[in-house]
């Protein structure tokens, strides 16, 4: 019979970005310490913190702001606080590689070392949001990390409103998860509001797999110059944890600054889970129509 675990904790946390990356490194380690402080285990940083979230305009001066997996000084930087505060972080970042760039995040585990890349699936391009601009779609497929304290799943904001990629990383074993994100107002239409449509989607995929989730979002109006003027996103906050049945355990507001902890027994979770039958009574062999784009004919 296997040993039993201790609970795990989990944190997310949401700051308004400055354009400066020091400060905002400095204010993601300075609440990576509180979630740390209020007892978390794995502590989730919002996507791409270092600076505002420049995908609103097409300029390629801020694909300078691109850096290498290998030796980037903020995975550098929090692979000695999670060794310090034997803390689990997974690392938003852009990354260069060769001629090719992604949005990434690398994995940092308790002790420091780092356990591997993931690169965002779903590229969104759409007013405010124009990723395609800067970023190749990711290649390394969905993945999961074995961390000191629980074996997880990460993906990257778009990436969340897919349930196939939550899916896949919970048939990989993942036990909790992770969804870093930049969302908030639409340039184009100031009166559509898609947070509640994001928190539902997630929910749906935490109780869809019986696996705690945990959403990290940015806050605060950003303006940036455009190629047609300034464009502004007010990012809408909202970060949340949500438990096995979809149910929201934790959640922080639309303006303020915070840092979120819930905590999991992850062999009960896992027990409901597998009493639940959701993975036992799969029919792999009918999904082949989630293999086309149209319904008829396969991706080769």
């Amino acid at each position: 019979m296997a040993t039993p675990r201790k609970a795990v904790a989990v944190s997310a946390m949401q700051f308004a970005c400055t354009d400066e990356i020091s400060t905002n490194v400095n204010t993601a380690e300075r609440l990576v310490r509180s979630a740390h402080a209020k007892g978390a285990n794995i502590i989730l940083i919002q996507e791409l913190f270092e600076g505002y979230y420049f995908c609103q305009a097409q300029r390629e001066d801020f694909i300078q702001r691109a850096k290498p997996y290998k030796g980037h000084p903020t995975i550098l930087r929090m692979q000695q606080l999670a060794k310090e505060l034997g803390v689990v972080i997974p690392v938003s970042f852009f990354e260069e590689a060769n001629n090719a760039h992604y949005n990434s995040i690398a994995i940092i585990d308790a002790d420091g070392s780092d356990l591997g890349l993931y690169r965002k699936s779903h590229i969104p391009d759409g007013p405010g949001y124009q990723e395609k601009f800067y970023f190749n779609p990711g290649d390394t497929g969905f993945k999961v990390f074995q961390t000191k304290f629980a074996k997880i799943g990460v993906a990257i904001c778009w990436d969340q409103w897919f349930p196939e990629a939550a899916r896949a990383m919970v048939l990989q074993g993942a036990e909790i998860l992770f969804y870093p994100t930049a969302i908030g107002s639409e340039p184009q239409d100031q009166g559509l509001d898609s947070c509640n449509h994001w928190k539902r989607v997630m929910q749906g995929h935490a109780g869809a797999n019986v696996v705690p989730l945990v959403a990290s979002n940015r806050i605060g109006t950003e303006i940036i110059e455009t190629e047609h003027g300034k464009s502004t996103i007010t990012f809408y906050g909202n970060s949340f944890i949500a438990g096995p049945t979809g149910e929201i355990v934790a959640a922080a507001n639309d303006k303020d600054e915070d840092v979120l902890v819930a905590e999991f027994d992850l062999d009960k979770i896992k027990s409901k889970r597998h009493a639940w039958g959701v993975f036992r009574d799969r029919r792999p062999e009918l999904y082949k129509v989630l293999l086309t784009l149209d319904g008829i004919n396969p991706i080769l």
